[in-house]
């Protein structure tokens, strides 16, 4: 019996909202002068991949990866790929941009804010933490336009509301998403069906 989940009406509602979150952090890292990649190959031996966003800084030798996800059916298959990107991705991107190497390295999950990925962060919060053990200091420093010149490389996890007002906050850390927050939408479902509405 087919999943219902994977009808294809639902992987559209799916590859929707994941193209507008990136479509939305493409743009705001645009503005900030970066050179951006979108859908960024790499392979390293038997691990390849793509990566959703990548940003770069030549002149600070630094570099933003962004894996966005609006759900987490199977966190392990997500930590596996993220794994990779971490240890793989950046000797390809600075081969493309004309570096030998980055001095940092920021990879990032970006996730929907919402009930469902609240969900299953909170009953998973110690594979959340060990898969992105670090804080979302370097992320916010790239979001500000002043990315980090340390010669580090971390990993974190923000919630990212892609309907946010104005006024309203954007993104949420890890652990924020673990304490009691609040929720934006349901899921991909509702957010897709905003997104088609415009709101």
């Amino acid at each position: 019996m087919l999943d219902p989940r994977a009808r294809s009406s639902v992987r559209q509602d799916a590859d929707l909202v994941r193209s507008a979150m990136g479509e939305f952090e493409i743009a705001h890292l645009r503005d900030r002068g970066y050179g951006v990649g979108v859908d960024e190959p790499y392979q390293h031996y038997q691990f390849a991949g793509r990566a959703d966003v990548v940003a770069w800084d030549r002149e600070r030798r630094a570099l933003l990866h962004i894996e966005n996800r609006t759900r987490f059916p199977d966190l392990q298959a997500v930590a596996g790929s993220f794994n990779a990107k971490r240890d793989h991705l950046a000797g390809s991107i600075a081969k493309r941009v004309g570096l030998r190497t980055f001095d940092s390295q920021t990879h990032v999950i970006v996730a929907l804010w919402s009930a469902e990925v609240l969900h299953a962060i909170r009953l998973l919060p110690a594979t959340f933490r060990a898969l992105c053990p670090d804080p979302s200091d370097g992320f916010d420093a790239w979001w500000r336009g002043d990315p980090p010149v340390s010669r580090t490389t971390t990993s974190s996890l923000v919630l990212l509301d892609p309907f946010a007002r104005v006024r309203q906050r954007r993104t949420i850390s890890l652990e924020t998403a673990i304490s009691d927050v609040r929720p934006r939408v349901r899921g991909y479902a509702e957010a897709a069906a905003r997104l088609r509405a415009g709101t």
